[in-house]
């Protein structure tokens, strides 16, 4: 699979709300898919499992069996690779332009300081 493709089921995965809630439960803490259920009383356990299964396509959950329960572990690489490639470079030229904005204004003080 190339990198496109897992970029297109990140996306794909993280463009439904519930399951951003799901990412946002495992953040706290890894849970059973039981324990997860639970967290979603509007929806039943198959839909949940449901989401789960393309979350773990994507990459962003991680099952982990322990005896009879599995455990499910948010893994944020692939938000991180998206962090990376999409929003560093666009909040560095960002942040560029803030620092060069803050040093013209600066210097603009300074002048009218001398001025007066």
């Amino acid at each position: 699979m190339s990198t496109e493709d897992d970029i297109d089921l990140v996306f794909k995965a993280l463009a439904n709300q519930v399951r951003r809630s799901i990412c946002d439960e495992l953040r706290k803490r890894p849970l059973t898919t039981g324990q997860l259920a639970s967290c979603f009383p509007e929806i039943d356990r198959t839909t949940v499992i449901m989401h789960l299964r393309v979350l773990e396509k994507a990459g962003l959950v991680v099952p982990v069996r322990k005896g009879r329960e599995r455990f499910n572990y948010l893994d944020a690489m692939p938000i991180q690779a998206l962090h990376e490639r999409w929003i560093g470079p666009h909040a560095e030229r960002a942040a560029s332009g803030l620092l060069q904005l803050k040093t013209e204004l600066e210097g603009e003080a300074e002048v009218a300081v001398e001025e007066q």
